[in-house]
């Protein structure tokens, strides 16, 4: 069993669905049905305080964590942050963890990238990376947001229009089915 290649697929959905989520069961189910597989990527999750989302931090898939953006950090250079909505966000902690994830190697099967948004595309040098991830031809597995008011992140969409891309909107009621498809078509039965 091999990880079809030059495969990109791409979740979006509205915030909180389960993209994450999705992306995760996808690579716990490869991980386990093949333990060999060379899996590199991260995704984020949300820090709370009680019921508080306070927060989101960047995890590498072998458990590296990063802040990403907080609304209870404040630093001297956090003056300096870009923000996002309330979250200021803390690129030099994001690239330091995820840019290393994203680096070709000879022997990667699938890199996952969850996601590929608005804070996460405030450091200069996390697209070009994605870009060159998309460039590989190793599978690509991302999450990217929903356009808000119709309108796309630049970035979003070249990524949206790429010939390569399958682009799966997730809903509460699809969820299930679009994890069975995206993991069927990533593997390349033999």
């Amino acid at each position: 069993m091999a990880v079809a290649p030059g495969k990109c697929f791409l979740v979006t959905g509205p915030p909180g669905v389960g993209k994450t989520t999705l992306i995760m069961r996808v690579f716990e189910t490869l991980k386990t049905s093949n333990p060999s597989l060379k899996i590199q990527g991260f995704y984020t999750r949300e820090i709370r305080e009680g019921i508080e989302r306070v927060g989101f931090e960047v995890v590498t898939l072998d458990g590296r964590k990063a802040p990403l953006a907080s609304t209870i950090i404040s630093s001297p250079e956090s003056i300096r942050w870009p923000t996002v909505g309330k979250y200021k966000v803390d690129i030099a902690s994001f690239e330091a963890v995820a840019l290393p994830e994203l680096q070709i190697k000879e022997d990667t099967d699938l890199f996952i990238i969850d996601e590929v948004g608005k804070m996460e595309l405030f450091s200069s040098s996390f697209f070009p990376a994605v870009l060159k991830v998309l460039e590989s031809n190793i599978p690509l597995l991302a999450s990217i947001p929903i356009p808000k008011f119709g309108r796309d992140i630049p970035a979003v969409a070249r990524l949206r229009n790429h010939p390569g891309a399958k682009i799966f909107t997730l809903s509460p009621s699809n969820r299930d089915a679009v994890r069975e498809q995206i993991y069927t078509q990533l593997v390349d039965s033999e």
